[in-house]
C-alpha cells in the first residue's frame, strides 16, 4: 500500500461517525464525566445555598377613564370635548418618574448604603445559614461633599451600651456616637437608629447621590398592565429586606395615588381661581347698572315700566322665539320639500306675518317717551348683570364642592405583599443546570480530547500504514506499582534500583505477549542476513529497553546465548535492571580504550551477557560508523544465538540508522495512545532512506479500553520452570 492509498484510506475512514467507537470514548471516560458532573452538581448546590435570596413584593393600580372635573362643570356637555383619558403606557412613565420616585429616596433615606462586611464571596452566605446576620439602620448620614467618594465603615465598640465609631477605611476614628443619638464631628453627621451585632462587628456605609438612588429603585422596580388595555397596572419589587421592599412599594404606589388625586383637583383649582377672579367685576358692573337705572329714575320721577311697554317687550320677545323657532322649522323643510311645496309656502307665509307684526311693534316702541325707552335699556343690563353674577355663584359653589369631592382616577387595588419563598435564586433550576453543564462539559472534554489526540491506539491502525504488528505488549500493573513506589523517574541516571519483570513475575501479560514476540520472530529471522536484531522507535519513552531486557530474559531462558547491546551512548541505562554499572561498555570499546571482552558482563540471568552503554562520548554516531562497531557486531553474531541492539529513537538522531546496516532485522517499538501514525511513517521513510528494511512494531504498553480495538484475556497456569 503506497503512502497516497494509505491517506486516502485514512480520510475515507474520519467522515464515517461510529457510533459504537463514539460510545466507547464515554465509556473510557466515565469516570472523568461522572466526576466532573458530580463536582458541579456540588458546586451548584453550594450556589444555591450560599447565594442571599431576593424577594419579591408586588401590588395593583387600576386606571379608571379620566373625567373633565371642573370644566363638565363650567361648560356642561361640552366638558367631554376637553376630557383625555391617560393611556397605560402614560402613568407606567408617570410612576417611574423622579417626581414620585424621589419622595421614596428621601423617605427611606435610600442615598445611604449600610452593608456589614463579610468574608468575600461565601461569607454573607455562611453568616444567613448560621442565622448571623447583623443589621443597622442609618436615618441620617452627612459628610463633606469632597469626601464622598472615599470609602468608611460603622464598628460597634460596645454592643451593650449601643455605642459604635465611624471610621476611614484607613481606620482613622471620625466620629462616635450610640444608636438613637445624633453623632456630630464637624460637617460630619451619623445617626443610627436600630443595631443588631455583636462588638467589633463592622459595617461599610457610603453616600450616593439623588440620582443613584432613583436608579436603583427603578432597576429593581417593575411595572406592566395586566392584559390589553384593561387599566389594571401592576407593580413588583424586588430585594433582599422583605419588610423593606413592602414598605417601599407601599410607598410609591401611595405617592403615585396622591399625586394622581392632586393633578385632578387642579382642573378645579384653577376653574375656581378663574370665577373667584371675575366675580368682583362682574359685581362691580351690577351695582354700576342698578345705580344707573336708580340714578335715572330718581332724576326723571319715574318709578317702573308703563304697562303698555311691558306689554309690547313680551310680545316683541314672543316674536322673537317663533322666528326662530320658523328658522329651524325652515332648515328641516327644506331638506324634503322643494320651494313650491304647500307645506314649504304655508311656512314662508306664517314668518311673513312675524315679520310684519314685528316691524309694527318696532314703530310702537319708536312712539314710546324718550324716559321710557332709557329706562327699558337700563332694567335690561340690570337683569342680564343679575343673571351672570347669580350664575357665577353658583359655579364657586359647586366647584368648592368638587374640589372637595376630588378622588382621581386611580385606586389601589391591592397593597403590596411580599411572597413566602424567594424568587431569586432558583435552587432546583440551578442545581439541574450545574449538573448538565458539568456532564456536558465532561463530554465535550472528552470528545476533544479524543479528536485532537491522535495516538494510535489499535493495532489495526499500524498495519493499515503497511507494517505487521509482531507483538502487542499490554500494560504491566507490577511495572507501574514499582514505578509509583519509586518517585524519581523512570531515567534517573543515579537510580540503580530497576525491576526485571521477566524475573520477578513471569506470568505477567507483558512477559507473555513477549513469549509470543519470541516465536513470531523465530520464523521472521529465518531469511534474515543474521542474527543481530536491532530494536528502535520513532521517539523517547515508548519503552524500547523495557522490551529489549525482558525480551532479552524470555530468549535466554529457553537456552539460546544471547547478547544485549546498549547503543544508546547518550541516554542509556540498560544495566540497571541488571544491577551493573554503565562504565567499561560499548563507548569505551568503540574508542579503543577496552578491549572486546572486557565489555562483556554477565548477569544473572543464564545465557544472558550486555554490554552497557559505557562513558558517555561527544560523537556518538562517529563511533558508531567506526570499522570496531562492524568487528563487534561480527563477533556477537558468531558467539552468540542472539543479539539484541537497543537504540535510540530514529527521529532523534541517525544512531539507529547506522546500525541497522548491521542487523538483519530491524523492529520498531511504538507506545499505545503516544505515536501517532504521521510519527510512525515517519520513522518507516527514515530507516528506508538510510537502506534498512523495517520488519515490524512492537505494540507496547497497551491498556484495556473500550475505545480501542485490541483486547487481551488473562488465565492462570504454572509454568514448568517454576
Amino acid at each position: 500500500m503506497t503512502t497516497l492509498q494509505i491517506k486516502q484510506h485514512v480520510g475515507a475512514a474520519s467522515d464515517e461517525i461510529d457510533l459504537g467507537k463514539l460510545f466507547a470514548l464515554f465509556m473510557d471516560g466515565k469516570w472523568i464525566i461522572l466526576f466532573t458532573t458530580v463536582i458541579f452538581a456540588i458546586a451548584g448546590i453550594a450556589f444555591s445555598l450560599l447565594s442571599t435570596p431576593i424577594y419579591k413584593a408586588d401590588a395593583l393600580i387600576q386606571i379608571e377613564q379620566k373625567s373633565s372635573g371642573g370644566i363638565s362643570a363650567m361648560v356642561g356637555d361640552m366638558g367631554d370635548l376637553f376630557a383625555q383619558e391617560s393611556s397605560a403606557t402614560t402613568e407606567i412613565e408617570i410612576i417611574k418618574s423622579r417626581m414620585i420616585l424621589s419622595d421614596t429616596v428621601n423617605k427611606f433615606n435610600l442615598m445611604t448604603i449600610a452593608v456589614p462586611e463579610y468574608f468575600p464571596i461565601v461569607g454573607k452566605g455562611i453568616a444567613r445559614l448560621l442565622g448571623q446576620q447583623p443589621r443597622i439602620e442609618v436615618t441620617q448620614f452627612e459628610l463633606p461633599k469632597e469626601d464622598q467618594a472615599f470609602a468608611y465603615k460603622i464598628k460597634v465598640t460596645d454592643a451593650e451600651q449601643r455605642s459604635y465609631q465611624l471610621l476611614t477605611d484607613d481606620g482613622l476614628v471620625i466620629l462616635s456616637g450610640r444608636v438613637g443619638q445624633l453623632a456630630k464631628a464637624g460637617e460630619y453627621k451619623l445617626f443610627v437608629s436600630h443595631l443588631d451585632a455583636t462588638n467589633n462587628t463592622a459595617f461599610n456605609i457610603a453616600k450616593r447621590s439623588s440620582l443613584e438612588a432613583i436608579q436603583w429603585l427603578k432597576d429593581n422596580l417593575s411595572i406592566s398592565e395586566r392584559g390589553k388595555q384593561t387599566g389594571i397596572i401592576e407593580l413588583s419589587f424586588v430585594g433582599e429586606d422583605r419588610a423593606k421592599i413592602q414598605a417601599i412599594l407601599n410607598d410609591i404606589s401611595q405617592n403615585y395615588f396622591l399625586q394622581n388625586v392632586k393633578r385632578n383637583s387642579a382642573e378645579a383649582e384653577k376653574s375656581l381661581a378663574f370665577l373667584k377672579e371675575h366675580l368682583p367685576s362682574v359685581k362691580t358692573e351690577l351695582n354700576s347698572a342698578e345705580n344707573q337705572l336708580n340714578t335715572y329714575r330718581q332724576d326723571n320721577d319715574s318709578i317702573d315700566l308703563s304697562l303698555e311697554a311691558k306689554s309690547t317687550l313680551e310680545v316683541m320677545v314672543r316674536l322673537e322665539a317663533q322666528l326662530n323657532e320658523l328658522t329651524f322649522k325652515e332648515s328641516e323643510i327644506s331638506q324634503r320639500f322643494t320651494i313650491d311645496h304647500p307645506a314649504y309656502k304655508s311656512l314662508l307665509d306664517k314668518r311673513q306675518v312675524l315679520l310684519e307684526e314685528k316691524q309694527r311693534l318696532n314703530t310702537q316702541v319708536q312712539k314710546l317717551p324718550k324716559t321710557q325707552r332709557e329706562i327699558l335699556r337700563m332694567t335690561r343690563d340690570v337683569e342680564v348683570n343679575q343673571q351672570i353674577y347669580i350664575q357665577l355663584l353658583n359655579k364657586v359653589q359647586e366647584l368648592n364642592i368638587i374640589k372637595a369631592g376630588t378622588v382621581g382616577n386611580v385606586r389601589i387595588l391591592d397593597g403590596a405583599q411580599v411572597f413566602e419563598r424567594a424568587v431569586k435564586p432558583k435552587k432546583p433550576l440551578i442545581v439541574v443546570i450545574a449538573t448538565l453543564l458539568g456532564g456536558m462539559l465532561s463530554v465535550a472534554y472528552v470528545l476533544l480530547k479524543a479528536a485532537f489526540h491522535k495516538g494510535i491506539e489499535s493495532p489495526q491502525e499500524i498495519e493499515d500504514l503497511g507494517l505487521p504488528v509482531y507483538a502487542s505488549v499490554p500494560t504491566s500493573v507490577l511495572q507501574l506499582e514499582f514505578m509509583a513506589k519509586h518517585s524519581r523517574r523512570f531515567k534517573s541516571k543515579n537510580t540503580q534500583q530497576r525491576m526485571l519483570l521477566a524475573e520477578s513475575n513471569p506470568l505477567d501479560l507483558s512477559i507473555e505477549a513477549l513469549r509470543g514476540l519470541r516465536t513470531s520472530l523465530h520464523f521472521a529471522m529465518l531469511e534474515a542476513k543474521n542474527n543481530v536484531l536491532m530494536i528502535s522507535g520513532p521517539a523517547p519513552n515508548v519503552g524500547k529497553t523495557f522490551v529489549s531486557v525482558n525480551f532479552a530474559t524470555v530468549v535466554a531462558k529457553t537456552g539460546q546465548k544471547v547478547l544485549l547491546v546498549d547503543a544508546d551512548m547518550r541516554k542509556g541505562y540498560l544495566q540497571q535492571p541488571f544491577g551493573k554499572t554503565a562504565e567499561n561498555g560499548l563507548s569505551d570499546y568503540l574508542s579503543g580504550t577496552t578491549k572486546c571482552t572486557d565489555v562483556l558482563k554477565k548477569t544473572d540471568v543464564d545465557n544472558l551477557h550486555i554490554i552497557a552503554r559505557g562513558q558517555i562520548p561527544p560523537n556518538p554516531s562517529e563511533l558508531l560508523m567506526h570499522q570496531r562497531f562492524t568487528e563487534l557486531v561480527e563477533w556477537a553474531s558468531d558467539k552468540y544465538d542472539l543479539v539484541i541492539i537497543d537504540t535510540p529513537p530514529v527521529l532523534a538522531v541517525t544512531d539507529p540508522s547506522i546500525v541497522g546496516r548491521h542487523a538483519g532485522t530491524t523492529l520498531m517499538v511504538t507506545r499505545f495512545g503516544m505515536n501517532s501514525a504521521k510519527e510512525i511513517d515517519a520513522a518507516r521513510s527514515r530507516f528506508e532512506h538510510a537502506g534498512i528494511n523495517v520488519k515490524g512494531v512492537i505494540f507496547n504498553a497497551v491498556e484495556k479500553k473500550a475505545s480501542s480495538d485490541y483486547g487481551y484475556y488473562s488465565y492462570e497456569y504454572k509454568s514448568e520452570e517454576a
